[in-house]
């Protein structure tokens, strides 16, 4: 607890201490700038008085720029230090839990029902640590996801189905408790892997981060020819000052050794990254009927209209 106040003390000593400087700079400058034009004006050197009001000037804007481009990088190393954290924990968990029940498989013979369950719970540790390193590979190709295939029209519920059932399986809960699926006939036009990547990311989030017990809500329309779907989850919802920033990458709620959840924050990088390449757009709202929790709202080119025969 104490070396991570000295860790919080730090990063904000390094990030007001400059923004101070840059201020009591920028003032100076201006107390100097007056004073400069008041003695030129008094002298009538106008030549001089132009002169210096843009050097002047020219030193305050970039004062403030620099101010800008310091707090912009600190910013960023903080979030590059936080998913530092989170992937180191993530990888350390489940190694550490193999590790563990293969040391007591070794020491001495064990019932055969408690061998099936540290077999179980082996194999659960592996499929985390796999699905982490195919986040992270999928965060590296991103760029080149999908380009490879056409796109194609894509009915929506059959895909919205299959992740919310793929998202209540990976959270180990029932579907049929957690998800309310509300579509109308629409078909979106993508590439099948992208678009359920896209889905699973939001809806695996929706449940992960809803309230206990989970409930989520699909809405799926078709609006001027734009699909829209919204995913409206019971959570603690996302703070209105870091809803511009959530889509960004190393982006995450909170300080990652304070956490309760697991993940790395790469999720809604991923869905935002890929709903730009569809040429759609995404973002975090708060909950219209003023309950707890928040709605993340998809919108994405339609495809030809579905077929009724």
């Amino acid at each position: 607890m104490i070396s991570s106040r000295k860790t919080s003390f730090r990063q904000r000593l390094k990030t007001v201490f400059p923004i101070t400087l840059s201020a009591v700079l920028a003032m100076l400058n201006v107390a100097l700038m007056v004073c400069w034009i008041v003695l030129l004006a008094h002298f009538d050197a106008w030549s001089g008085l132009a002169i210096g009001t843009v050097v002047f000037a020219l030193t305050l804007l970039g004062l403030m720029f620099y101010s800008f481009l310091h707090v912009k990088e600190t910013r960023l190393n903080q979030r590059q230090a936080n998913f530092i954290d989170s992937v180191t924990h993530e990888l350390k968990s489940p190694i550490a839990s193999l590790r563990l029940y293969l040391e007591t498989l070794q020491l001495r013979p064990l019932p055969r029902q408690q061998q099936e369950e540290f077999y179980a719970t082996m194999a659960s540790e592996l499929q985390r640590l796999d699905e982490l390193i195919s986040q992270l590979l999928e965060v590296a190709r991103l760029d080149a996801l999908g380009h490879g295939s056409p796109p194609e029209d894509i009915p929506i519920q059959p895909v919205l189905e299959r992740c919310a059932r793929w998202a209540a399986e990976h959270q180990r809960c029932d579907p049929a408790e957690v998800f309310e699926l509300r579509l109308q006939p629409a078909t979106i036009r993508a590439v099948p892997m992208v678009l359920e990547m896209i889905f699973r990311n939001l809806l695996d989030n929706a449940v992960k981060y809803g309230g206990r017990p989970p409930r989520v809500i699909v809405e799926g329309m078709t609006e001027k020819g734009k699909v829209r779907v919204r995913v409206i989850d019971n959570g603690h919802g996302v703070p209105e000052e870091i809803r511009g920033q959530i889509f960004g990458l190393f982006v995450r709620g909170g300080r990652e050794l304070e956490r309760t959840q697991k993940g790395t924050g790469l999720g809604l990088y991923i869905v935002h990254t890929l709903v730009r390449q569809l040429r759609g757009t995404v973002r975090v709202l708060p909950r219209e009927d003023g309950q707890q929790g928040c709605v993340f709202e998809v919108v994405l080119p339609a495809g030809a209209a579905p077929c009724d025969c």
